[in-house]
C-alpha cells in the first residue's frame, strides 16, 4: 500500500488543481483534498470515481477485484455510448467471499484475468482494487504484470480503493493509472496537424456525437477521447496528439498537465455546454492547433462554422422564447454545468432563480459571475427543505438537477429536468441546448401539473398545508431559541468561493482584534474571489466591534 498512498500523496500534491494554485509551497504539501475513513465517502468514493472515469473505454475488460457489492453498486451507472464494441457493459467481478478474505484474493483474481482473456480476447483487462483486498493487501500490480506476460494482454492495475478519498480523487486516480501504464505503449499508424486529445469527456448520453461532425467539418481529428467512446490502442496512442482540450470539469487535470510535460502537449479548458462557450471553445482548439503548426486557414473556416451554427442556434431557440418568458430555473447541479447553460436558458427569456456551486471551482465562480452579474445567486448547499420552500413560493418554476433532487420537486409538484449523468436527452453542442430549452418548454407546458396541484376531494388537510405548519413550526421554534438561532447562522456560509464558514471567520476576527476586511484576508481567504461576500464580511465586522470599518471594496486607508 505504500505505492498506493505515494501516489494518492502526488494527486493531492498536483499543481493544476485550483485549490492548490492559491496555496504557498508549504501549504501545498498538505493537499488539495483529504483522505476520508471507511464509510466516509458521501456521494461516491474514489473506486467509484476511477471507474466512472475509464469505464467509457468501450473495448476493454472492466474487472473489479472485490465483493459482488462493489461492482453491482457501480455498473452501468451512467449513460456512456459506445459507437463499436459493447464490452465495456459487460459485468466483470472477481466476487470475493469470507474465505478469500482469510486466504487472500490474489488467486481468484488470476483465474479471472484468464477466463475474461480466453472468452473475449479483449485488447486490455482493467483490475479496480477496492476496499477489501487492499486492505488484507492483495497486490493487484504483481498478479497484473505476471498476467500480462503469461496471457500477451495489457492488465491494468487501477490503484483507488474506496476509503482513500472521495469521487474526485478517485478520478484522477484512474487517470494515473492511464498515464503508467496505457499512455504512450503504442504509435498512430499515421498522424495530421489536426489531431486533439480531449479528456475529461464521457459521451454521455451520446453528446460527443453532437460535437464531432463540426470537428470532422473543420477536419480537426479526435486522436483520443479520455475516456467517452475510447478504444484502448486510440488511448494508448494519444501522446502523438498536437494539442489538447480540458473539459471544464477537471477531473483530470493531473492527465492534461502530465501529458504536457511529458509530451509537450500543450491544453486549453474549454467547454461544450451552451452556445456562446461552444463557439469560444471551437475557436480556441482553431488557435492552439495553429499555434502547433497547422495551416492558418482553419481559423476562418472556424468562424463560418461557427457563425452558422449559431445563427440556427438562436432561431431554433426563439420559437420557444414566447412561452418561456420569465420563467424561474433553479439550477441543482455543479461545475461546469452550475453556469454553462445560464447563457441558453437566459438567451430563451428565462431567469435563474440560484445556481449551485458545491463542486464548482474559483473558475467555475468567476464564470457565473461574469454571466449573471455581482448579485447571482450562488447555493453553496442547499438543503431538501430549502429546495421545497423555494420552489412551492414560486421563486422557481422549473428546477434542473440530477435524479436525487427530484422527490423535492415532486413533492412541490413542480415540473424538473436531469441533467446529470443518468439523463436520456443529451445536451452538448449546439444542437444540444436548443434541445435543452425544447425539454425545458415540454416539462413547463405538461398539463399534468395543473391535474396534480388540485386538491383530492377527500382531504380537508393537505399533506402541503400540513408540510407548511410544520416548516413554520420550525421556523418559530429556531427564532425562539437563541441558542440554537447563533449555532444555525455561525453554520452559514459567508463565502462561496472558499467555502468558510461565518463562525470561523468571526472567531478569527475575534480572536485577533481585526477591523479591516484586508486584515481578515490575511488570516482567511475571503473577499478575494468573486466580491460577493464582501457586504457580508463589512457587516461582520461592524457587529463584532460595534464601530465603523473599512468596507472590503474600499480604497479608504486604514
Amino acid at each position: 500500500m505504500s505505492t498506493v498512498a505515494n501516489k494518492i500523496q502526488d494527486v493531492f500534491n498536483e499543481p493544476g488543481c485550483e485549490i492548490n494554485q492559491a496555496k504557498g509551497a508549504k501549504e501545498r504539501k498538505k493537499g488539495c483534498s483529504k483522505a476520508l475513513q471507511p464509510g466516509g465517502a458521501a456521494g461516491g468514493c474514489a473506486f467509484d470515481g476511477a471507474k466512472i472515469a475509464l469505464q467509457p473505454i468501450t473495448d476493454v475488460a472492466h474487472l473489479v477485484h472485490g465483493p459482488i457489492a462493489c461492482e453491482g453498486n457501480s455498473w452501468d451507472n451512467r449513460h456512456s455510448s459506445s459507437s463499436g464494441s459493447k464490452l465495456y457493459r459487460m459485468s466483470f467481478t472477481t466476487d470475493m467471499s469470507e474465505q478469500d478474505v482469510i486466504f487472500g484474493g490474489e488467486k481468484r483474481l488470476w483465474k479471472s484475468i484468464k477466463e475474461i482473456v480466453d472468452k473475449y480476447a479483449p485488447p486490455a483487462v482493467f483490475v479496480y482494487q477496492t476496499c477489501v483486498p487492499a486492505m488484507i493487501g492483495d497486490d493487484i500490480d504483481a498478479v497484473c504484470k505476471k498476467a500480462s506476460e503469461k496471457f500477451s494482454t495489457p492488465c491494468i492495475p487501477v490503484q483507488a480503493p474506496g476509503f482513500v478519498g472521495s469521487k474526485s480523487l478517485g478520478n484522477k486516480l484512474g487517470g494515473e493509472a492511464l498515464l503508467d501504464h496505457v499512455i504512450g505503449t503504442q504509435e498512430p499508424d499515421y498522424t495530421t496537424p489536426y489531431d486533439i486529445n480531449i479528456i475529461g469527456e464521457y459521451n454521455l448520453v451520446g453528446e460527443l456525437w453532437q460535437v464531432k461532425p463540426l470537428l470532422d467539418e473543420l477536419g480537426i481529428r479526435i486522436l483520443a477521447s479520455i475516456s467517452g467512446d475510447a478504444k484502448y490502442h486510440e488511448v494508448a496512442r494519444s501522446h502523438r496528439a498536437k494539442a489538447a482540450m480540458m473539459v471544464c470539469s477537471r477531473a483530470m487535470i493531473n492527465v492534461a498537465r502530465k501529458m504536457e510535460e511529458r509530451y509537450g502537449i500543450p491544453f486549453f479548458e474549454g467547454s461544450f455546454y451552451g452556445i456562446g462557450d461552444m463557439s469560444d471553445t471551437l475557436r480556441q482548439m482553431a488557435a492552439l492547433l495553429v499555434k502547433q503548426g497547422a495551416p492558418d486557414d482553419i481559423i476562418a473556416r472556424t468562424e463560418a462554422v461557427i457563425e452558422r451554427e449559431e445563427k440556427k442556434a438562436w432561431a431554433a431557440i426563439a420559437t420557444f422564447r414566447e412561452r418561456l418568458l420569465g420563467k424561474r430555473v433553479l439550477l441543482i447541479t455543479g461545475g461546469v454545468k452550475s453556469w454553462s447553460m445560464v447563457a441558453a436558458l437566459q438567451e430563451g427569456g428565462m431567469e435563474i432563480a440560484g445556481t449551485s456551486v458545491k463542486k464548482s471551482t474559483k473558475e467555475d465562480k468567476d464564470k457565473i459571475k461574469e454571466i449573471m452579474g455581482q448579485d447571482a445567486h450562488m447555493i453553496e448547499d442547499m438543503k431538501p427543505r430549502e429546495m421545497y420552500a423555494m420552489l412551492k413560493s414560486a421563486k422557481a418554476d422549473i428546477m434542473l438537477s440530477g435524479g436525487r433532487s427530484q422527490f423535492v420537486a415532486l413533492k412541490a409538484k413542480m415540473p424538473w429536468l436531469d441533467i446529470n449523468q443518468e439523463r436520456h436527452y443529451a445536451y452538448a453542442g449546439y444542437v444540444g441546448m436548443v434541445e435543452l430549452v425544447r425539454q425545458i418548454d415540454k416539462a413547463l407546458s405538461n398539463p399534468v401539473w395543473q391535474q396534480v396541484r388540485t386538491a383530492a376531494p377527500w382531504d380537508e388537510v393537505s399533506w402541503e398545508e400540513r408540510a407548511d405548519e410544520a416548516n413554520a413550526a420550525d421556523a418559530a421554534a429556531l427564532a425562539a431559541d437563541a441558542e440554537a438561532k447563533a449555532k444555525a447562522d455561525r453554520a452559514k456560509i459567508l463565502c462561496n468561493c472558499s467555502g468558510v464558514e461565518t463562525g470561523f471567520v468571526e472567531d478569527i476576527i475575534r480572536a485577533n482584534k481585526l477591523t479591516r476586511a484586508e486584515d481578515v484576508a490575511g488570516y482567511v481567504k475571503i473577499g478575494t474571489g468573486c466580491k460577493s461576500c464582501a457586504p457580508h464580511l463589512d457587516a461582520l465586522l461592524e457587529r463584532i466591534n460595534g464601530t465603523d470599518v473599512v468596507p472590503a471594496n474600499s480604497n479608504k486607508a486604514a
